[in-house]
C-alpha cells in the first residue's frame, strides 16, 4: 500500500491571478477571480510526491448557506487532463518534485459570490480533506459566453474597471458635469458589496433560491435596484430625501463618492446613510454592479417626467401671472439620473440584449418593492411595453406630454398652445474621456419622424400637443451672461411674430425657486403684465431682473430658479407658455498639481476658491477624494469665515498608490455655499522598476 498523500502548503496566487483577472487593484488580500477564467494554485506535499497512477485528486467548490449541486451551489470535480467547458473544472499542469500545479475554471454561467474550496486526496481507498480557502468569484465581461460580455475593450476599461468618472446635472439648456469617485476597487467595497446581497429580503426568505439566482445578471440589478434605496425598511443604503433640511445627516449635494456612503452603511449596522438624491443612488448602484463585473454607466435624462397615473400626460396648472394654481403628483424632474448595466437578457429571447435600464431611485413599487428595472433601452425605443421591467415607468420619463392649462379669473381653463418636450439630452460620460455623449438616440427616434409615431401609436398613446408651426407667435424665456451666485441677473421673455400683421399681446413673467425634482418653492421675482405691440415678422423682449437679495434666502441646494412666461394673444385669444428652469452658477474651485507625479513618491495639491457672495461664509470645509490618490477622505476645515471676495487657499500632500489617469476631486461646503465641486486629472507615471 501506498503511503498518504499529505497535503503541507498551498498558494493562491492572489497577486498573480489577481493580475490576470483583473480584480489586482481590489487590495484584499484574498483570491478574486472572474467566472470562465482559469486561475491557477500550488498544492505543495510533504513525505512524498503526488503520483498520478496512485493518488486520485479532486475539489469540492461551495457557495450559500446550503450549497447543492441541484441548485447549482456546490460542485465536486477531479483533477484530469483536459478543461471542461461547461461545468467547474481541474487540469493537471506540469508536477515540479513535491508540488503541482493545477489550473481551475468555473462555467461563465457559474453563480458569483463566495466561495469556499476543499481538496480531497485518495490513495488506494484513504482520503483525507483539506479546507484550502475561500475565493470569490464575479462576472466576466471578457468572456463570451458570459451574460455580461462586453466586446469592446476600451468599453469594458470604462464600465467595469474605471473608479471615477462624471455625472451630468443643471438643466437641458445649461448641461455641467460633477466629478464622481465610484472606488469600487477600494479596500471593503467589495465585501460591502456581498454583504448587501446577502441581506436583501430574498436571501433572508429562502437562501437557497437567492444563491441559486446569483448567475444572472437580471435578477442581481434588481436586488441592488432596490437596496440602494431603503423604502422597504429591508436594511437598504441611503434615504431619500428632497425637502432642503439635511441637518441631521450630509446634504445629497455634498457627496464626491459611493465609498464613504458604502462605508458608513456597514460601519453603522447597515442602517440608511442620510441623504440620497437620483445621482447619489444611481452613483452607489453604478459602484455596486462595477464591483461584481456587469458593466454598467449613470445616465441623465434631462426634463424627466414623473407620471404617477401612467397616462402619459403631465398636466400643469398656473394662473395668468405664470404662478403654480394647484398642486400635481405628477411632475418634471430637471433632470434625473439612473444606471444603465449591460447584459443579455435570454428571458426576453435575446431581441432586448444590451443596456438596460436600472433605477435606484425610489419613485413607484415594481412587483410590491421599490426597484425599477432592468428595462430594456431597445424596448422603450420601440414602445413595447409588455417585456420585463417598468417599462412603461421609463417610457413615460422619456416621451410623456406636459400640458399648461392656465386658468383663468372666471375659473375658466384654457390649454396652452405648446407643451415643454420631454427626454432631452439623455446624456452619459463618453468613454476614455471627460467629455458628454448624448444617447437620446438610443431611447427615442427623432421627433416627429415616421418611427416616433409609430412607436406612439403603439404605446397606446397620440401625441396631442400641437408641432411648432412656423406661423403664429413663438415665446421663449432666455437668460443674461453673469447668472453666478451672489450676482443680480436678467431674464428675458423673447416674443417673435411670424405672421404678417401686427399683434398685441400682454406679455407676464414669474420667477420661483426650484429643486430638481420639479417642487416649487417661494417667488422670488414678477413682472407687472406688460401690453406689447409686435410688428410684422419682429422680435421684442420683456426683462425681469433677478435680485440676489431677492433669491439668496429662497434657493434650495439645486441652486434653480424656474422661470415661467405667459403670454395673451389678444387678437386669437391664444395663451402661450414658456418655461425654463436656470442655473444658479457656483463659484469655481482651483486646483493645481505642485511636483512630478509619479507612484509611491509624495505630490502636493494647491485648491482654492473665492467668497463670491456679499457676506462671509461660516464654517467651511474642503473634502478631498480620488481613488489611487488619497486614502479615503482628506478634510481641510477653515478655522476663520472667509470674507467677502477673499480667497481660500491651502496645500494638501497626496501618495498616489496607482499609476495611470487619476481623478482629485474637491467638494466645499459652508453656511451659505454648498456642493461646490472641482475635479483635476492626475497622470501619475509608474515606479521606476
Amino acid at each position: 500500500m501506498a503511503e498518504d498523500l499529505v497535503l503541507e502548503t498551498w498558494d493562491l496566487h492572489c497577486d498573480r491571478n489577481g493580475q490576470e483577472h483583473r480584480t489586482a487593484d481590489m487590495g484584499c488580500k484574498q483570491l478574486v477571480v472572474r467566472r470562465g477564467q482559469p486561475f491557477t494554485i500550488t498544492l505543495r506535499f510533504s513525505g512524498r510526491s503526488y503520483d498520478e497512477h496512485v493518488d486520485k485528486l479532486s475539489f469540492n467548490v461551495e457557495t450559500g448557506p446550503c450549497p447543492s449541486e441541484t441548485s447549482g451551489t456546490s460542485s465536486h470535480f477531479v483533477v484530469t487532463d483536459c478543461p471542461e467547458e461547461s461545468c467547474w473544472s481541474a487540469v493537471m499542469q506540469q508536477p515540479d518534485g513535491e508540488s503541482l500545479s493545477v489550473s481551475l475554471c468555473s462555467p461563465p454561467n457559474a453563480r458569483v459570490g463566495r466561495y469556499s474550496m476543499t481538496l480531497e486526496a485518495c490513495t488506494d481507498y484513504q482520503g483525507s480533506s483539506y479546507q484550502i480557502g475561500d475565493f470569490v468569484l464575479l462576472f466576466n465581461p471578457w468572456h463570451p459566453e458570459d451574460t455580461v460580455f462586453m466586446r469592446d475593450e476600451n468599453e469594458r476599461q470604462e464600465y467595469v474597471l474605471s473608479q471615477h468618472g462624471l455625472i451630468y446635472q443643471g438643466t437641458s439648456d445649461y448641461i455641467f458635469s460633477i466629478p464622481w469617485n465610484f472606488g469600487q476597487f477600494e479596500d471593503d467595497i467589495l465585501a460591502i458589496c456581498l454583504n448587501m446581497l446577502d441581506i436583501n429580503p430574498k436571501h433572508l426568505r429562502d437562501q437557497n433560491r437567492d444563491c441559486s439566482r446569483r448567475n444572472d445578471p437580471v435578477y442581481i440589478g434588481r436586488v441592488v435596484s432596490a437596496m440602494v434605496n431603503c423604502n422597504d425598511e429591508d436594511r437598504g443604503v441611503l434615504f431619500g430625501r428632497w425637502d432642503n433640511h439635511y441637518d441631521d445627516g450630509m446634504s445629497p449635494m455634498a457627496w464626491i463618492g459611493s465609498v464613504d456612503i458604502l462605508k458608513r452603511w456597514k460601519k453603522f449596522g447597515c442602517q440608511p446613510v442620510k441623504y440620497g438624491q437620483c445621482w447619489v443612488f444611481a452613483a452607489v448602484a453604478c459602484t455596486v454592479m462595477r464591483c461584481l463585473g456587469i458593466p454598467s454607466r449613470v445616465v441623465t435624462n434631462y426634463n424627466s417626467a414623473h407620471d404617477t397615473n401612467a397616462n402619459l400626460t403631465i398636466d400643469r396648472y398656473i394662473n395668468e401671472k405664470g404662478e403654480q394654481e394647484r398642486y400635481s403628483w405628477d411632475k418634471i424632474w430637471n433632470f434625473h439620473c439612473w444606471v444603465e448595466s449591460w447584459m443579455a437578457r435570454p428571458d426576453l429571447g435575446g431581441e432586448y440584449d444590451g443596456w438596460q435600464v436600472l433605477d435606484p431611485t425610489p419613485q413607484e413599487k415594481s412587483e410590491g418593492v421599490y426597484c425599477c428595472g432592468p428595462a430594456p433601452v431597445k424596448a422603450i425605443k420601440e414602445g413595447d411595453m409588455l417585456p420585463k421591467y417598468d417599462i412603461p415607468f421609463i417610457f413615460a420619463e422619456v416621451n410623456a406630454d406636459v400640458v399648461y392649462w392656465v386658468v383663468q379669473g372666471d375659473g375658466m381653463q384654457k390649454q396652452s398652445i405648446r407643451s415643454s418636450d420631454v427626454g432631452k439630452n439623455i446624456s452619459t460620460k463618453s468613454v476614455g474621456r471627460d467629455s458628454r455623449e448624448d444617447i437620446t438616440h438610443n431611447y427615442k427616434y427623432p421627433e416627429g419622424s415616421e418611427e416616433e409615431r409609430a412607436v406612439f401609436e403603439k404605446a397606446e398613446h397620440q401625441k396631442k400637443s400641437i408641432g411648432e408651426e412656423d406661423e403664429g407667435l413663438h415665446l421663449k424665456i432666455k437668460v443674461s451672461e453673469g447668472a453666478n451666485k451672489g450676482s443680480d441677473f436678467d431674464v428675458f421673455a423673447v416674443v417673435n411674430n411670424n405672421t404678417d400683421e401686427e399683434h398685441v399681446c400682454r406679455v407676464t413673467l414669474c420667477a420661483r425657486a426650484t429643486s430638481h425634482n420639479g417642487t416649487l418653492g417661494p417667488q422670488c421675482g414678477l413682472t407687472d403684465p406688460v401690453d406689447i405691440d409686435i410688428e410684422p415678422r419682429a422680435e421684442k423682449r420683456v426683462p425681469l431682473r433677478i435680485l440676489y437679495e431677492e433669491y439668496r434666502d429662497k434657493l434650495t441646494q439645486d441652486n434653480l430658479i424656474k422661470v415661467v412666461a405667459v403670454l395673451n394673444d389678444h387678437q386669437t385669444g391664444d395663451i402661450i407658455v414658456a418655461v425654463r428652469d436656470i442655473y444658479v452658477e457656483n463659484p469655481p474651485i482651483k486646483i493645481r498639481i505642485l511636483g512630478e507625479p509619479m507612484q509611491n513618491r509624495k505630490l502636493v495639491a494647491e485648491i482654492s476658491l473665492v467668497n463670491p457672495l456679499a457676506v462671509p461664509l461660516n464654517g467651511c470645509v474642503f473634502v478631498v477624494e480620488g481613488t489611487g490618490l488619497t486614502e479615503g477622505q482628506l478634510v481641510k476645515e477653515l478655522e476663520e469665515p472667509l470674507e467677502p471676495q477673499a480667497e481660500a487657499k491651502f496645500r494638501m500632500d497626496l501618495m498616489p498608490r496607482l499609476s495611470g489617469l487619476q481623478k482629485l476631486m474637491v467638494d466645499f461646503e459652508s453656511d451659505q455655499l454648498t456642493g461646490v465641486k472641482g475635479y483635476r486629472n492626475v497622470i501619475i507615471a509608474p515606479q521606476p522598476m
